[in-house]
């Protein structure tokens, strides 16, 4: 299917070097999904592991469960070596 974009309020058909642009411009964004996905996963987990690092201080006890709770967020990226498995990753509950 042709591609077509406005030049000076006229549709126009991309030109093959056009349409070469564009394809590998979505193939090279299709290809960084993974990449961004696990970049988002990391940032949501390093947010969520911030906002217990005051159990960490030395004058604070943590419980076990913040402390599994804290390991599990750890590990989350591991082994999430699609994408699908990325986008399926499910978050520990916070204690």
């Amino acid at each position: 299917m042709a591609r077509h974009h406005l030049i000076n309020g006229n549709v126009v058909a991309f030109t093959a070097e056009e349409e070469t642009a564009a394809d590998n411009a979505e193939t090279a964004w299709n290809n960084g999904a993974y990449d961004r996905a696990i970049a988002k996963l990391r940032e949501d987990r390093n947010r969520l592991l911030a906002a217990t690092d005051f159990y960490a201080l030395s004058d604070v006890t943590m419980s076990d469960d913040m402390k599994t709770y804290r390991q599990d967020l750890r590990d989350l990226p591991s082994g999430k070596d699609t994408l699908d498995k990325v986008n399926n990753a499910t978050y520990p509950t916070k204690p």
